[in-house]
């Protein structure tokens, strides 16, 4: 199992699983991060913070530690 963070750009992937714990988690959901979406890996800043993804057709900017919580395939 990889997590976002470990996916290069110009890739799409489909979400497996949510790790973490209650708020965190929960703000993933609210973003549309859920299982079984795609997400397109846009760009990862020189240092890795933050990526950018689009998901459900808008895009976003997430820290290395949320993409970490979100396992794909």
């Amino acid at each position: 199992m990889k997590t976002l963070k470990e996916i290069p750009c110009g890739k799409t992937v489909k979400v497996t699983k949510l790790t973490g714990e209650g708020p965190v988690k929960r703000r993933i959901m609210d973003m549309g991060i859920t299982k079984g979406v795609e997400i397109f890996v846009r760009k990862v800043a020189p240092l890795g913070d933050p990526v950018e993804i689009t998901v459900r057709g808008y895009e976003l900017s997430l820290r290395k530690a949320d993409a970490e919580m979100i396992l794909v395939e």
